[in-house]
């Protein structure tokens, strides 16, 4: 059997799983069918444990699942139906917000002392005993209506800095009563909790509990603290599921590609080997032959893969099946996922397009096209790559050209930065699938109107992308070039990457990041690995502050950079450049500062390449095929939008 120990049951309290893989609990920020048909999608797609998000115990401390009402049941009832039909197990997760609730009128977040959470910065009001004997009603009344609504289990959220694990926490509990000081004491709201819902539901019926391993504030939980909250808690719980991190450094408890496969294995495993009941861990983990690793080398009893399976629903089928090689990647981002249900309320995923709307969207197996048709792809990265592999699934006739030798477009850019590197994961994987599929690739072919007419195509899809502006231009002044930057030593971020022309790179370097997005950070990776000392000057007021919700996606690279020695300097614009020298001026300020630079990078906006379709549609209007502007060229900027809009167009082609 492929992967025996990932396939192996496992059995908690009274209820088997038939596999080792989870999904641990993950807002997405849908609701009704919609969520029930995200995770669905998963339990078909093979995972042994759904651990369905957040559900607010009270009304204090809402969310989308009203566990505090029975009018949750018939919900339950259908998602219970419709997850077991595919043999997953379906646990919920039971929240109370507490310190990192926002105020509203009249209502201050509660928790166990007046500390507040480092990103919230409300201080919240000390509970009281009988709001703490309230509160652990109200778990208890949630966890008898799960059972009641015929799902298989609970898990209490005591970890990030919620209400349980606030009170956990020598770092937010200070109390001198019977809920603070010693750890027997911290614990104790907890126990009554677990307490409580043991005598609402069955015998046998799972409960268990979600810690951090290490909270990442000074004097809070760290791996010693958290296995002896873990040796305190055994005796009362069915399963231990060990995460980590706080809001104090949120990105550490779904941290990015900055962070290795597996990175809070050497924390975690820890604490999960101080008890007998099987454990979770999380934290990076793609693969079912990783996830068999951990189970065999005895870290854990069972893997939570959350993000990979956002980015392929079926993953555990296809590598059961051994197809790993159709498993789309997960890049690691957080652009989709966490940005975008913190920016905009709902989940979706960089490279699946399905991700979050799935009762609407079919994941890969888009409708088979009304008539076949033959279509000319131009262009190679990933917009391009991706209409291709659509078209071909749909049915069409496929040619892809690419100019240059390679396929993969910026995303060979931006991953050969050392930091980034797991962003080619998703062109290598388009690449493999363009060849499964029958695409045929053309390198090294310019396409002009003559080629495209001898093809005699139906659907011409024209992914050409951008390159980066003239040297010289700069948002704050966009028709005055910055005087010097067209000297030897000035470069563009492309020549630095060593795309197009090779950047010589001397002992201090200076970038001046115009976007506020990851070019600038690869850059300045880029030129640290090179040897020279990098200062960053910026039009905003923090590097990477065009990027969404920069706590989960940008902050890592802020740390490593900042470790590194590389300064930042907020709201700046070019002034002149010299042989030795920047000079910049404070906007809106007109103070100027000179910096020392025998290097200089101007990471600005891109033209985009779109001179192809602009002639083949003013130029050839009855050539008999429509045109269609995808990608960077079509004013993108990320991978996330390069495949959304290829997929807009081939979907319904």
């Amino acid at each position: 059997m492929r992967y025996p120990n990932v396939f192996r049951p496992q059995t908690i309290g009274g209820c088997t799983i038939a596999n080792r893989i989870v999904r641990t609990a993950h807002s997405t920020g849908a609701t009704g069918d919609d969520l029930i048909a995200y995770h669905e999608a998963r339990a078909r797609g093979g995972v042994g444990l759904a651990i369905i998000e957040i559900a607010g115990v009270n009304t204090d401390s809402p969310t989308g699942i009203p566990v505090h009402s029975d009018s949750v049941l018939p919900w339950y009832e259908q998602l219970s139906a419709r997850m077991h039909v595919h043999g997953t197990k379906v646990f919920q997760q039971l929240w109370h917000g507490g310190i990192t609730l926002q105020r509203v009128p009249g209502q201050r977040p509660i928790g166990p002392s007046p500390i507040p959470n480092a990103m919230v910065g409300v201080t919240p009001r000390p509970m009281s005993t009988g709001e703490i004997d309230d509160v652990v009603a109200d778990f208890a009344a949630a966890a008898r209506r799960v059972e009641q609504g015929g799902l298989d289990g609970v898990e209490l959220h005591a970890a990030h800095g919620y209400l349980l694990g606030s009170f956990m926490s020598p770092a937010t509990n200070v109390r001198d009563d019977d809920y603070g000081g010693p750890l027997v004491n911290r614990v104790r709201f907890v126990r009554e909790v677990l307490s409580a819902i043991r005598a609402e539901v069955s015998p046998g019926f799972p409960v268990g509990i979600r810690i951090s391993g290490d909270e990442f504030i000074e004097g809070g939980i760290d791996h010693t603290e958290a296995e002896a909250i873990a040796r305190e808690l055994e005796g009362e719980i069915d399963f231990l599921d060990v995460s980590m991190g706080t809001y104090w450094r949120f990105h550490k408890f779904l941290s990015t590609l900055d962070d290795p496969l597996g990175y809070e294995l050497d924390n975690n495993q820890r604490v999960t080997e101080v008890v007998e009941v099987p454990t979770i861990v999380t934290g990076r983990i793609m693969t079912l032959d990783h996830a068999d690793h951990i189970i065999s080398s005895g870290m854990a009893d069972m893997v939570s893969i959350v993000r990979a399976m956002i980015a392929d629903p079926e993953l555990v089928v296809k590598a059961r099946d051994g197809r790993e090689s159709e498993i789309r990647p997960c890049i690691g981002t957080s652009m989709g996922c966490v940005a975008q249900l913190m920016t905009t309320g709902r989940i979706q995923c960089v490279v699946n397009v399905a991700a979050g709307a799935e009762a609407e969207v079919p994941f890969e197996t888009p409708a088979p096209a009304d008539a076949l048709k033959k279509v000319l792809v131009v262009g190679g990265g990933p917009a391009g790559m991706e209409a291709a592999r659509t078209a071909a699934l749909r049915g069409h006739t496929v040619d892809l050209y690419e100019m240059t030798g390679h396929l993969g477009g910026q995303v060979r850019m931006a991953a050969s930065v050392p930091p980034r590197s797991d962003l080619g994961a998703i062109t290598r994987w388009q690449a493999g699938e363009l060849a499964r599929l029958g695409v045929r690739v053309h390198l090294r072919t310019p396409v002009d109107p003559d080629l495209i007419s001898g093809a005699a195509p139906d659907e011409v899809i024209v992914a050409t992308g951008s390159r980066p502006k003239t040297p010289g231009f700069q948002l704050s002044s966009p028709t005055i070039p910055v005087p010097g930057a067209d000297l030897p030593h000035v470069a563009t971020s492309w020549e630095v990457l060593g795309f197009g022309g090779r950047a010589q790179v001397g002992s201090n370097a200076v970038v001046y990041d115009d976007t506020g997005t990851f070019e600038a950070i690869s850059v300045a990776d880029e030129l640290l690995a090179a040897g020279a000392a990098v200062t960053i000057v910026g039009r905003h007021e923090q590097l990477g502050a065009k990027i969404p919700f920069p706590p989960a996606t940008v902050e890592a690279s802020r740390e490593r950079l900042f470790a590194a020695g590389v300064a930042f300097v907020p709201a700046m614009a070019l002034k002149r450049i010299t042989e030795d020298s920047v000079t910049a001026v404070g906007l809106g300020l007109g103070r100027e500062t000179t910096f020392d630079a025998d290097t200089v990078c101007i990471v600005t906006y891109h033209d985009l390449e779109d001179e192809l379709a602009t002639h083949l549609v003013d130029e050839h209007p009855d050539a008999g095929f429509t045109v269609h502007l995808i990608g960077d060229a079509d004013g993108g900027d990320s991978i996330h939008g390069a495949i959304r809009s290829a997929a807009a167009v081939t979907r319904t082609m």
